[in-house]
């Protein structure tokens, strides 16, 4: 039995015997957190007893009821949604699952499944155990709405990921021990130290590449490996390239699982059209050459659907798409860190948050979004960026105001965009002209 896998029984035997009300599970990206998810569920769910899961997003809740679902047939699934909830085709797809607006229209389900925000709407009810899915991306405040619905509960998610999202200013609770805008497993452990606290060592997403650099960068204090040795996963193209910086990049890319496409330093808009029109052309070029990627699972061509560009905001993301309207790469998935977190592609192309900025703000120096945008692929990861980011990282050291009694968080997001930029070094191409 491999380490993962100790760990992985400890926890399910930790379910059977605990007598705390709390155990929490840290899982680094791509380390097997849905299928723990999934064994748990299963596995409470065997004495007939009624459980309930909590996830943070109607995206996460039908992702778990799709793999639950398919890997247990068998098992009775409700879900809990709200009235405009039309069924994906993930969750219609089971005939043992079934959708309501209320707990009590699920009584005889094996296991609710519901986001957070809809659990803390059912007023009546108990159940002995909740498994809170993603639970770092759950804010204090909403685990306090629906605690009283359960008895005992397993938290399980990601440490270095972005932290709960809040839309008010959190100055006047930074400090206490109750602040709402905290991660609802730092505000549990803090009033509980008592709380078992188990950490996946493995990632199986990530490649051999990339899991020491993700690990080192934003997990200095819990490392992780990759489940995959080097030269187990490898990316081949269908016809040759040319002789340029786009074909230079995804060479470097399909080479090493890294690339680092340096634009020439200046300041610009956050849509930065240059930098747009270099991703778009990466992602169609990606297309054109048709590559496969090939792992443990076996071969597959690296389609739109296996490809994913990630940004910081929102328009970013639009500005991107509309340059990939009426392309073979309109199918791309882009989006912001907050949504890409939690999902996996074979080739992800990102453009770095401090990519032309005159400033580095605290938004775009969190250590979890640059973690989450370098930790979503299996084979290579494309970072497209402007020139000069270690000087702006140089220019503009911490100034963030230092809280009594705030928990620290390390490593910070200065630290951990100088990581991850010493290694893109050694994987730089420099950008040419490129169109659409």
């Amino acid at each position: 039995m491999n380490a993962a896998d100790q760990v992985v029984a400890a926890i399910l035997a930790e379910l059977e015997s605990t007598r705390e009300r709390a155990i929490v599970v840290d899982s680094p990206p791509g380390a097997g957190k849905s299928t723990l998810v999934v064994r748990a569920a299963r596995q409470l769910a065997l004495d007939g007893e009624q459980r309930m899961i909590v996830a943070q997003t109607n995206e996460q809740v039908d992702d778990l009821i799709d793999r639950l679902a398919g890997d247990a047939p068998e098992l009775l699934i409700g879900r809990l949604s709200s009235k405009d909830y039309r069924p994906s085709d993930r969750v219609a797809k089971h005939p043992g699952v079934r959708c309501e607006t209320r707990a009590s229209g699920l009584a005889d389900r094996a296991i609710v499944i519901g986001t957070a925000a809809k659990w803390a709407t059912v007023d009546t009810g108990t159940w002995s155990w909740a498994i809170v899915d993603e639970a770092y991306q759950m804010r204090s405040d909403m685990l306090l709405r629906i605690a009283d619905r359960f008895e005992r509960a397993l938290f399980v998610g990601d440490p270095g990921q972005l932290d709960p999202f809040s839309t008010v200013e959190s100055a006047q609770w930074s400090g206490l021990s109750w602040d709402p805008t905290l991660s609802a497993v730092s505000v549990m452990l803090a009033h509980n130290p008592q709380v078992p606290i188990y950490r996946l060592p493995v990632s199986w997403r990530l490649p051999a590449s990339a899991a020491p650099v993700v690990s080192r960068a934003f997990y200095p204090f819990t490392p992780f490996v990759a489940g995959t040795e080097t030269g187990q996963r490898t990316m081949e193209f269908g016809t040759h390239g040319l002789r340029g910086p786009l074909d230079n990049a995804l060479e470097e890319a399909a080479r090493s699982g890294w690339a680092w496409y340096e634009l020439p330093a200046r300041y610009a808009l956050r849509t930065d059209s240059e930098a747009v029109a270099a991703i778009a052309a990466l992602v169609c070029r990606l297309l054109e050459r048709s590559a496969t990627a090939h792992s443990e699972r076996g071969s597959q061509a690296v389609g739109a659907d296996r490809i994913a560009v990630g940004t910081a905001h929102r328009d970013q993301a639009a500005a991107i798409q509309h340059a990939l309207a009426d392309t073979p790469a309109s199918e791309v998935t882009v989006d912001t860190a907050n949504r890409l977190q939690g999902r996996e592609y074979d080739v992800t192309v990102i453009l770095h948050p401090l990519s032309g900025r005159r400033d580095a703000s605290a938004f775009h120096l969190e250590a979890g979004r640059l973690c989450v945008l370098t930790s979503r692929h299996r084979h290579a990861c494309i970072v497209v960026g402007r020139a000069g980011i270690p000087e702006l990282l140089d220019a503009h050291p911490s100034t963030e105001p230092v809280h009594l009694n705030a928990p620290v968080k390390f490593p910070d997001g200065w630290e951990a965009n100088q990581a991850i930029l010493a290694h893109l070094a050694s994987h730089r191409v420099a950008a040419g002209p490129h169109s659409l």
